[in-house]
């Protein structure tokens, strides 16, 4: 399992005066979903009910917030979530990066001309009794189906812009201010929802991710060895002390 296969972004804001480096990592997984099924499922945006985004929007971000969501109860989008977050949660990339407990229900939503989302950070807390620690976007529409809607990200650094292949998807804390750019053509088709992990702090999830995945490119080019079993018990251990069940 190569390191390769997964394009991780260490972000680190530069100090300034009575500041301290901050790291955020940003994390990519190209075809969660196959194309086939992005396929269909972007086929049956049309026989979806979709409402103004904003009924599911706090006060502060409803005021920055336009777009079209589906309906939570809409028959033909329960299997499509249902489907989207089991595709997620087994996926293992994802898995080490977010340790993830649970997920929060899947929310598809579709950008039109004109819409767009402004600069919000996301409620940490899901439906009353989940705490939200990433934040994940598949992408399903290609971005060329679209001028503008680019997911920004935003720290102390500046901004970056993600626009991803249809099936592919991000993930970040939680606690970054994000944003989508109006979309000025096409349409913007996405799926989007929060993990609560195992492990609060995202520094700590880090240190996992990079210790599991120096033992799995180890063991990749080396077999069991006494330095792989090393790093397995390390990582094992530090999760041991972190988790939280």
């Amino acid at each position: 399992m190569s390191s390769d296969r997964w394009r991780f972004l260490l972000h680190i804001s530069p100090a300034g005066p009575g500041l301290v480096y901050k790291p955020v990592m940003i994390a990519f997984f190209d075809q969660v979903l196959p194309g086939q099924a992005v396929r269909e499922i972007c086929a049956a945006f049309d026989r979806i009910g979709f409402r103004d985004g904003r009924a599911s929007a706090g006060a502060q971000a409803s005021l920055v917030k336009d777009n079209l969501q589906a309906v939570p109860d809409d028959p033909v989008a329960e299997p499509i979530r249902r489907a989207i977050g089991d595709a997620i949660f087994r996926h293992p990339e994802f898995r080490l990066a977010a340790r993830p407990r649970k997920l929060s229900p899947i929310m598809l939503s579709r950008y039109q001309p004109g819409m767009s989302y402004g600069a919000h950070v996301d409620h940490p807390i899901s439906g009353g009794d989940m705490r939200r620690d990433v934040s994940f976007t598949l992408f399903l529409s290609e971005p060329d189906a679209c001028d503008g809607g680019a997911l920004v990200l935003e720290d102390g650094a500046g901004e970056r812009k993600i626009k991803l292949a249809a099936g592919s998807m991000v993930i970040y804390p939680s606690t970054m201010l994000h944003r989508v750019e109006e979309v000025t053509r096409g349409e913007r088709l996405a799926a989007v929802g929060w993990a609560h992990s195992m492990v609060r702090d995202a520094k700590k999830r880090e240190i996992l991710y990079d210790l599991n995945v120096a033992r799995l490119d180890l063991f990749e080019q080396y077999g069991k060895s006494k330095n792989s079993d090393l790093l397995a018990k390390t990582a094992a251990n530090l999760l041991q002390m972190w988790a939280e069940l």
